[in-house]
């Protein structure tokens, strides 16, 4: 196409992703951005902050407009125009001005599809009540904020425990506004692990939220105040001024549907590595995609703007003749909870097992730089990869400082197909200020390896069975008397060497520590001395962590 009419529907991150890369290719290319709304790009991961008064001016949460994708790009760009059907076979689009109600047709070389995605409103009874919001654009945190202002808001329910209902929550907090999550699952950020959690629970109700855990929404009434009750399954009716759905989207696929594209099993657009769909004239990007992920291989949703950026990019490339690919997606992700970080990418262990892949499994619990340098904070780190090569499959931290930065380096590491056994040679920054000279990446690699190797082989608390073997906790008298595991008998590491005729010969000893360190020294010097040792990766913490203790 020597000078091809792009025809690009919705903006935001993949569409306005694809017009920007399409006209740095192209000179040529006629580029045209169709939208319902009145804004073409805009950063809606700031919007619980925008709502939260964190960011306090609206116009910083625009990253585009259409005075400058005209001026910058020699871009066009329609607000407020809806397409409304694609003639494929004409390859011309309907598009209704919503604000003279005038429809038009326009033809297309190539047609890319950026419709994103809509929150999740189930067909609960009293959902359509005043008070009741999602928040998805510029003008939903608009009402929001107006409501919160008008009706003096004092308290909130927020449905859902994932990113945006934790960020709500945050941000409501944050205004003076006390906060009710509720969420179905038995715990928040269905992502990662559950026993990833266990500290960040403690942390939101240290934060003053009453979370209510396995516990689903049935309605929505109106109370003798006037004020909204959300009715859950357990029978609970919680008072709110407010209420925030926040328990998902669905890819909008409206338009694909009708013009008979191909649809995965979750309902997104099915594209190929190119952002194909099954029309080969039509393109599709971002939340209304079905991708695969990279680890597991499977068809998968993941709504989030690193992906629609790249899948723009990609798609703009392959429209302008270039032989781009996408990878597919990790589900990299990181969220601010009140101070606390929580991170993962890749593959978390109740995937693995949905697809019956082989891995192991190793936890820790490093200072995020060194321990001498004030101000060391902890970082929980989980770390799952193939048994077979060491292959890192998945990674979930939750710490402070410095836990996303471990995260991406982990999230390198699965893309460029890396081991355990390449974390341990990783070298990364070090000052006492930022990291320690055996970072918390190599930690978690040299674990791993050492486990693999069968110098320390690792066990699982959840495989724990005291009439098959003995518990041996290593830390200190003191430690042991402060809490242990039931059945454990304790052998301080300093008095190891000295006391092994105490310890059985014929059984699997099974050791313990707080972290998992001194338990890794025991297990070195039992094994060298002819007893059967295994660490419990990640001692004692992990385990309170896992059983909630």
């Amino acid at each position: 196409m020597a000078k091809p009419r792009i025809l690009i529907v919705g903006g935001v991150a993949g569409g306005a992703s694809c017009a920007a890369r399409a006209r740095r290719l192209s000179e040529a290319a006629e580029i045209i951005i169709f939208d319902r709304g009145q804004f073409v790009s805009f950063a809606n991961c700031g919007l619980p902050y925008y709502v939260g008064s964190v960011i306090a001016d609206e116009k910083k949460l625009l990253v585009a407009n259409s005075d400058l994708f005209k001026q910058r790009f020699n871009i066009e760009v329609r607000l407020q125009h809806e397409v409304t059907a694609i003639d494929r076979a004409a390859q011309t689009l309907t598009v209704k001005n919503l604000q003279t109600g005038e429809l038009k047709q326009e033809p297309y070389d190539a047609l890319v599809l950026s419709p994103g995605a809509t929150p999740i409103r189930p067909p609960l009874p009293g959902i359509e009540r005043p008070g009741i919001f999602a928040l998805r654009t510029i003008p939903d945190s608009r009402r929001i904020r107006e409501w919160i202002d008008t009706h003096q808001v004092k308290r909130a329910v927020v449905v859902g425990g994932g990113f945006i209902g934790l960020e709500m929550a945050e941000n409501l907090v944050h205004r003076g506004i006390a906060v009710t999550l509720i969420e179905k699952l038995p715990q928040v950020m269905p992502p990662f692990d559950p026993e990833m959690m266990t500290p960040v629970h403690a942390h939101l109700r240290d934060q003053g939220l009453q979370l209510c855990l396995n516990d689903g929404v049935q309605g929505f009434t109106v109370g003798s105040d006037d004020n909204l009750l959300v009715q859950t399954d357990s029978g609970e009716q919680h008072p709110a001024d407010m209420v925030i759905l926040a328990i998902g989207v669905r890819p909008e696929n409206t338009l694909a549907k009708e013009a008979g594209l191909e649809l995965g099993d979750r309902g997104g657009i099915r594209v190929n590595a190119a952002m194909q769909t099954s029309d080969p004239h039509i393109w599709a990007v971002g939340d209304a995609v079905e991708v695969q992920d990279f680890v597991t291989k499977e068809w998968t949703l993941i709504p989030l703007a690193g992906p629609a950026n790249r899948q723009g990019r990609i798609a703009a490339e392959t429209i302008l003749g270039r032989d781009s690919q996408f990878r597919g997606v990790q589900g990299t992700s990181v969220c601010g909870i009140f101070g606390m970080t929580v991170a993962c990418t890749g593959a978390s262990e109740k995937t693995l097992r949905r697809v019956g892949m082989g891995y192991r499994k190793v936890y820790l619990h490093p200072g995020h730089h060194a321990g001498y340098f004030p101000g060391a904070q902890p970082i929980d780190i989980k770390l799952l990869y193939a048994p077979a090569d060491g292959r890192i499959l998945g990674a979930q931290a939750v710490g402070r400082e410095g836990t996303e930065k471990r995260v991406d380096v982990l999230a390198m590491a699965i893309q460029a197909g890396m081991t355990v056994f390449d974390l341990e040679e990783a070298e990364l920054c070090y000052a006492p200020q930022f990291g320690a000279a055996k970072d918390p990446v190599n930690m978690a690699g040299m674990i791993a390896g050492n486990a693999l190797r069968g110098d320390a082989p690792i066990v699982y608390w959840e495989n724990l069975d005291l009439a098959q073997v003995t518990l041996v906790d290593v830390r200190e008298e003191s430690e042991f008397e402060r809490g242990h595991v039931a059945g454990a008998i304790n052998v301080p590491l300093s008095q190891l060497r000295q006391r092994m005729g105490d310890l059985p010969g014929d059984r699997p000893l099974w050791i313990y520590c707080q972290v998992g360190q001194r338990g890794y020294y025991a297990t070195r010097t039992l094994r060298q001395s002819g007893f059967q040792a295994y660490n419990l990766t990640g001692g004692f913490k992990t385990y309170e962590a896992s059983t909630g203790a």
